[in-house]
């Protein structure tokens, strides 16, 4: 492994992109209006910002690091939650977009409101606000305050965490949701150039053979279909796990989907969501293969962790300056989590309980609101970030977490969206299931009570969520039909989309470039099956 030694040239190269971004975010951010600018930038985003922002939302810096590193440990496996989130994402554009942009709400909890009632609008928001601040919120500053240890150990991780807190933290507080997308683009075409410029550069290492990738991969590490005894990633478990953790985090998790509701209008939400979609499937070329490849440059007694594959890589074989420029965008790419989670959690406790109370407020006083709001909650994930280092691998219990708490939350959205007969006690008792995922959580992940894949488990809190959720819908009061007519899905509706799209040019259709992502995803995949 090299040294992580930042040459004055490199810091120099950090130290303008950091001012640069900084700039752009405050600029692009400097008027704000009222609470929908600043949490939605006025609905005005297009696709191309969309896109970005939203793969850079969900694929942090942390990815980077850990992308390549399971490619060096375990195979291409991992590249399974990407690929999914193409399809997921596909679907999110066809069928289920339409009803969030149609009804004009600010968060997604509210679309449940709109579907159930209040009740289910509180529960959703205080869940997800709660777990952004303990879970993601801190996770990503404790990662960036790593990478930053890295290069720099001999500053006190405090400090680390303090800078990522005023990087991350400063221009979202004042530039808001606006700010937060177009750094993210940024961002994300500096790490897909680099990503793609690193992953030739370590292949000309092997004479540009792609026929060394099988060679050099782990044992059984060559393919998207593990046995189904797999630790990591067993191929049952793309079924009763992966796929609907990515229905949570692509079309319930409001810090996600915030930016789509940015949008300046369905298409360009449509197309920014195809275009995202799109994204995750060069990942494993630009990020899985170069950790395979980083088996046949490094051994891997010499690699105390491998998510640090990934940067030496960077060290080893890119140039002086650009490797600053990297650095850079990595660590706004860490912070990319980070922002999102402040403006959107921000956004949920302004817009599902604040502006809720009969009390009137004025935008000016919620716009306030918000803000005071990203500062509690920035300097509370700040506090909240050194305690993950008494928890012994919590960063790693963040799938699994997802995966046995989430269900119910996905069960009430997808079934009220599909489910015309779906009732209101049934959305909020099935909400209530998620204490008894938060209790087998603890009891499999934390006490090891039982050994239970946790893909596996998802699929049996699945099961569970879909059980109360249709016993009760059947046992109680069908809602009334208009209140449902315009928010639930129908073949009318498709009818009349098609109806819509009549002379709408090829690559202006959603339907047609959706089909062809559609077979691009299919046809990446196959190959590794």
């Amino acid at each position: 492994m090299p040294d992580f030694e930042l040459t004055v040239i490199d810091m120099v190269a950090i130290a303008a992109c950091v001012a640069a971004i900084v700039g752009v975010a405050l600029w692009v951010g400097r008027k704000q209006k009222g609470s929908e600018s600043y949490f939605l930038a006025g609905r005005t985003m297009v696709w191309p910002v969309v896109g970005f922002s939203l793969y850079a939302t969900q694929f942090g810096g942390t990815q980077y690091l850990g992308l390549a590193g399971a490619g060096f440990e375990t195979g291409i496996s991992v590249w399974n939650y990407e690929w999914i989130a193409t399809i997921v994402l596909l679907v999110f554009a066809l069928l289920i977009l339409p009803f969030y942009l149609q009804s004009r709400i600010t968060t997604v909890p509210e679309f449940l409101e709109k579907r159930y009632d209040r009740r289910a609008r509180y529960a959703f928001s205080g869940f997800t606000v709660v777990t952004a601040m303990l879970l993601d919120s801190a996770g990503s500053m404790f990662a960036g305050s790593l990478v930053l240890s890295l290069l720099f150990p001999e500053v006190p991780l405090g400090v680390h965490i303090a800078i990522i807190a005023v990087l991350g933290g400063g221009y979202v507080l004042v530039g808001g949701l606006r700010a937060v997308m177009v750094t993210d683009t940024i961002q994300g075409v500096v790490l897909f150039s680099a990503g793609a410029a690193l992953f030739v550069t370590v292949l000309a290492q092997f004479d540009f053979d792609l026929s060394v990738l099988p060679e050099l991969a782990p044992e059984g590490g060559f393919t998207v279909a593990p046995p189904a005894d797999d630790d990591f990633l067993p191929w049952p478990g793309i079924f009763t796990g992966a796929i609907w953790l990515s229905f949570y985090v692509w079309v319930t998790n409001h810090i996600v989907v915030q930016r789509v509701l940015a949008a300046k209008n369905i298409d360009h939400g449509r197309w920014g969501a195809l275009f995202a979609g799109s994204l995750q499937l060069p990942v494993l070329v630009l990020l899985v293969f170069p950790g395979v490849l980083g088996r046949g440059i490094y051994d891997a007694d010499e690699v105390p962790n491998s998510d640090m594959v990934w940067p030496a890589l960077i060290f080893d074989f890119v140039p002086v300056g650009l490797r600053g420029v990297i650095i850079a965008a990595l660590l706004f790419a860490l912070m990319s989590t980070l922002d999102s989670v402040l403006n959107g959690a921000s956004s949920l406790v302004v817009n599902d309980f604040i502006r809720t109370r009969r009390r009137e407020f004025t935008e000016r006083q919620l716009l306030t609101i918000g803000r005071i709001l990203v500062g509690v909650f920035l300097l509370a994930a700040a506090l909240w970030a050194p305690v993950i280092l008494t928890f012994s691998g919590i960063v790693a219990y963040f799938q699994s977490f997802l995966g046995y708490v989430t269900m119910p939350l996905v069960v009430v959205l997808l079934g009220g969206l599909f489910w015309k007969r779906a009732s209101t006690p049934a959305g909020v008792w099935t909400l209530a299931v998620v204490p008894v995922g938060l209790a087998a959580f603890f009891l499999g992940e934390v006490f090891g009570v039982f050994d239970l894949q946790f893909l596996y488990a998802t699929g049996i809190m699945l099961v569970l969520s879909l059980v109360v959720f249709v016993a009760v819908s059947l046992a109680t009061e069908a809602p009334p039909a208009e209140k449902v007519a315009e928010i639930t899905w129908s073949r009318k509706t498709w009818r009349q989309e098609s109806e819509d799209l009549v002379g709408t040019p090829w690559y202006k259709n959603y339907r047609v470039l959706a089909l062809g992502l559609g077979v691009a995803t299919v046809c990446s995949v196959v190959p590794f099956v």
